[in-house]
């Protein structure tokens, strides 16, 4: 798809709120890797390859295996991820996949063992940031951006 419109030089305002809720991310009381592992895994659910390129070259750059990136499709059977990374990905899964229904029970209460109540809500924001960077890289594909990034390009 040819891209119509540069939603990086047209959009400015608006990506500046969406980049606001990103700064608060990379501040948060979750630890980072775990949110790019997220971002990661968000990425793939909605199929954005700019976002899968930033976030593979993001975890890779902190120390994360290709191993546990090219099996995270099924990271509930795969013995390399941690409980708490586990509850993080199905709670992103099931925020992501809403279909109209609220988060089950199951994978709320894994999330709420895992994770203390800021540390919840922060985790629900960067998959709604994580979201929303998808949908617009959707919205306004620029295949040519994909594979340029460089790891901590936008820190």
């Amino acid at each position: 798809m040819k891209q119509s419109i540069n939603v990086f030089e047209k959009g400015q305002r608006a990506l500046k709120a969406l980049n606001t809720l990103g700064a608060y991310l990379s501040k948060s009381c979750v630890e980072q890797p775990l949110l790019h592992l997220i971002y990661y895994r968000v990425s793939q659910l909605n199929g954005c390859a700019f976002c899968l390129d930033m976030h593979s070259k993001d975890l890779l750059a902190t120390g994360d295996n290709q191993q546990r990136l090219l099996v995270l499709n099924a990271y509930k059977e795969a013995p390399f991820y941690t409980e708490r990374e586990r509850a993080a990905l199905a709670f992103a899964d099931a925020l992501t996949k809403l279909n109209g229904e609220p988060v089950d029970e199951a994978t709320h209460e894994a999330a709420c063992s895992q994770f203390s109540e800021e540390e919840l809500i922060d985790l629900t924001f960067a998959i709604i940031a994580i979201n929303s960077y998808n949908r617009v890289n959707l919205a306004f594909p620029n295949p040519a951006a994909v594979g340029s990034y460089q790891p901590g390009q936008y820190a």
